[in-house]
């Protein structure tokens, strides 16, 4: 049992696979995106209305409890813009204490949610919705960088840069981009969003080019977390008050988590690992908010940076949280030098690699609803939230595939001597598909013997039954026999639990794929 353990959590599937070259490329990759998780990090903190360092010690717990423990190795968590638009106005109407009860409460349900093995029901979105997931991700991710544009204005809002501090900008952002762009065909010594970050600060730090800078935003100088129970009441009204926030958080939080460990399995080549990482994060999401942070999922941008750099196991993960409190206890002051078009740059370059552009050269090839699926959660994604979009998705290609479903029921119709007429039922017979199955038989002008093959369909659900029970009623008004042949052992199984009546004969076949069972009003009668 230790072996097994220690094989699902260590920081490799093969730790002899940890080559110097290995280690070099992990530890390199821990730092780039640690660079990249500062300003994000802060920025979502003003989001939801707290102190910086909330949003910090969020990106270093989850980040380092996800990374040790996670589904998916060298995926990167961290605080997300996704949860602090959630948690905006839990903190302005009842204050930060009840964001650290939230937190805790959020991260049992999603311990629950791995208990009972729901992260597999992950694969039930459908690829046009994963498509249109990314692709709103990459605009959101986008939309994020703008605001690094602007500047306090002399009322103290917000106002869009221009002119020559404009041009420096974008120059230094372009610069990033290039450096990114370049660096693989010369060298991958070194990480190209990591080279882009630091020949970028050099030449602002040593030129003293008047940029904007990681510490404009705020200052990221701290210490460690310290454990701190929620000061909040324990009692009935403030379970009200924190149980719906945490619900929502709970079901973004893992929705997105989940969207991303698939994408970067893909990238990976790895599967499975759902159950683990919805454990995973209700972990680091209960510990982080005894510890004073706000909380925190998987971030794809990060995830796209680990993953590009070369980051395939735990330790980039580990690593980069690391580094992170590194920053946070000792560097502080050399981290806010770093200019925020460098950062902006490499998320730039994020964007490009996360967009689904092969959606756009599809459109075209593709069933319409596909298409429609994937414009649809693209828009909801950056006009609502990422949970919403999902669920919307999800709901339209689930309605579309009943439809296709229930246009497809037909029947062919054959005559036989003695009075018999047998329908060879095609398609399958269910809540969408009944009235189309109603409309293919005539009980009035039909023979005495009516006989309905399900061959090539199947019985799925109580509506099916309801539908054969009202056709039964009406043959049986007119004095005629129906009978059921070819269903299939599932088909039998639906037949009893729904409540109905059934006799087998003693010869029919284990497997019961030629059966015929007479219909009465309410029973299914012997065998034939």
């Amino acid at each position: 049992m230790l072996a097994a353990f220690a094989e699902r959590f260590s920081l490799a599937p093969d730790p002899s696979s940890y080559t110097p070259s290995r280690i070099k490329t992990e530890l390199l990759s821990g730092l780039t995106v640690a660079l990249a998780l500062v300003p994000e990090a802060v920025a979502f903190a003003f989001v939801a209305g707290v102190h910086p360092l909330v949003g910090l010690y969020a990106a270093l717990i989850v980040g380092l409890v996800t990374a040790c423990i996670g589904g998916r190795p060298g995926m990167i968590s961290g605080a997300t813009g996704a949860l602090a638009v959630v948690m905006v106005a839990l903190v302005a109407t009842h204050g930060v204490e009840y964001l650290f009860a939230t937190v805790v409460l959020m991260g049992i349900l999603q311990i629950l949610a791995g208990v009972f093995h729901l992260g597999k029901f992950i694969r039930l979105v459908p690829h046009p919705v994963m498509l249109g997931f990314v692709n709103g991700l990459a605009i959101v991710i986008f939309l994020a960088q703008l605001t690094q544009f602007q500047i306090p204005g002399a009322d103290g809002t917000k106002e869009w840069m221009s002119g020559m501090p404009l041009a420096m900008m974008l120059g230094l952002v372009c610069l990033t981009m290039a450096i990114i762009w370049l660096m693989p065909k010369i060298t991958k010594v070194i990480p190209a969003p990591l080279a882009g970050i630091g020949i970028v600060a050099i030449l602002v730090i040593a030129f003293g080019i008047d940029v904007p800078r990681v510490g404009d935003m705020a200052s990221i100088k701290g210490g460690l977390p310290e454990f701190h129970i929620p000061m909040v009441e324990l009692s009935w009204e403030t379970l009200q008050i924190i149980l719906p926030y945490s619900i929502i958080l709970a079901a973004i939080g893992l929705i997105e988590s989940l969207l991303t460990l698939n994408l970067v399995g893909e990238i990976t080549g790895k599967r499975g690992g759902a159950s683990q990482e919805c454990v995973a994060q209700g972990i680091s999401n209960t510990i982080t908010g005894f510890f004073g942070g706000m909380g925190g999922c998987a971030m794809i941008g990060q995830s796209m940076i680990n993953v590009k750099s070369g980051g395939r196991t735990r330790l980039s993960g580990i690593s980069a949280a690391l580094f992170l409190l590194v920053f946070i206890l000792f560097a502080s002051g050399l981290i806010e030098q770093i200019p925020l078009a460098a950062l902006v740059g490499v998320m730039f370059m994020v964007v490009i690699g996360t967009f689904a552009w092969q959606t756009l050269r599809i459109m075209n090839r593709i069933p319409r609803i596909d298409g429609a699926v994937i414009i649809i959660v693209t828009a909801v994604t950056v006009y609502a939230d990422l949970a919403i979009a999902v669920v919307v998705g999800v709901i339209v290609s689930a309605l579309a595939y009943a439809w296709n479903n229930a246009t497809r029921i037909h029947a062919r119709r054959q005559d036989y001597d003695g009075g018999t007429r047998i329908y060879q039922l095609e398609g399958p017979l269910f809540f969408g598909s009944t009235d189309g199955f109603a409309e293919l038989f005539d009980p009035e002008s039909d023979p005495k013997t009516v006989i309905i093959d399900f061959m090539n369909s199947r019985v799925v659900d109580q509506s099916a039954l309801q539908a054969i029970e009202d056709l039964a009623v009406k043959y049986e008004a007119h004095g005629k026999m129906l009978q059921l042949r070819h269903l299939s052992p599932d088909c039998h199984r639906v037949l009893k639990r729904a409540g109905q009546l059934m006799v087998d004969s003693d010869d029919d076949p284990d497997y019961g794929l030629v059966v015929d069972y007479g219909v009465r009003t309410g029973s299914f009668g012997g065998a034939h």
